[in-house]
């Protein structure tokens, strides 16, 4: 992070140095800080600054980043590229913190918080972005807050301090190459459900999941008697 600008009506402006990101940007693209889409409105050779507003602010954590700071920088994916994570569109569904980190030999487990409103989004084996970083969930607790067998798969208390969780899984080149490597307890993190788990939850909301079967006539033959019924 170059610099922060802040507005008085409560947005912001930053700027970011990212030479790979900033080589091929242009006005109006879009480049995901700390998992937050944002607008390129200016760039350089290594740099590009992105107006923050007030919404952003407040609901993700990019509002804690400082100048000298790092954040995990992506640019939008081109149509036609493979697909290698899940879709991650930079819209924020809240914060969360680091409960527990656990190091093994050549991976590490983080345990993070989460939202009651967000759990039932979040499902075993399924798609999250943590901070940007498209990740699988390797555990998450069950609707009571334990864990889905009762116990701990990693011993120590059932939910690292009480409420929902969920747990993902890094490889050495993802705690080299984002600024999760370097998570400690307490930190914050922005999180973005799947948003096939979104939409599916809209479509419950108001009763569209699933749509009713409309009547077909019984037959063909039923169909012509009726026609040539009403012709007579």
């Amino acid at each position: 992070m170059l610099a922060w600008d802040h507005q008085e009506d409560g947005s912001a402006r930053l700027t970011v140095r990212a030479p790979q990101a900033a080589s091929d940007a242009g006005h109006g693209d879009s480049i995901s800080v700390g998992g937050v889409c944002l607008t390129v409105i200016d760039q350089g050779p290594d740099w590009f600054t992105a107006d923050v507003m007030g919404q952003t602010l407040a609901v993700s954590a990019i509002s804690g980043l400082a100048v000298g700071d790092h954040a995990n920088i992506e640019r939008a994916m081109q149509v036609g590229d493979r697909l290698g994570g899940h879709i991650v569109q930079g819209h924020v569904d809240g914060v969360s913190t680091l409960l527990r980190r656990t190091d093994l030999e050549s991976w590490r487990v983080l345990r993070f918080a989460l939202d009651p409103q967000l759990a039932p989004l979040v499902v075993d084996k399924g798609s999250i972005a943590v901070s940007g970083v498209s990740l699988t969930v390797s555990a998450v607790s069950a609707p009571n807050g334990s864990a889905p067998n009762g116990s701990d798969a990693n011993g120590g208390d059932a939910n690292g301090g009480g409420g929902a969780w969920f747990e993902v899984s890094l490889i050495p080149e993802t705690l080299a190459a984002t600024t999760l490597g370097a998570l400690e307890i307490g930190g914050l993190v922005n999180v973005e459900t799947d948003v096939l788990a979104r939409h599916v939850q809209r479509l419950v909301a108001f009763g569209l999941a699933a749509p009713a079967v409309p009547t077909l006539p019984a037959s063909a033959d039923a169909v012509a008697g009726a026609t040539e019924g009403g012709a007579r």
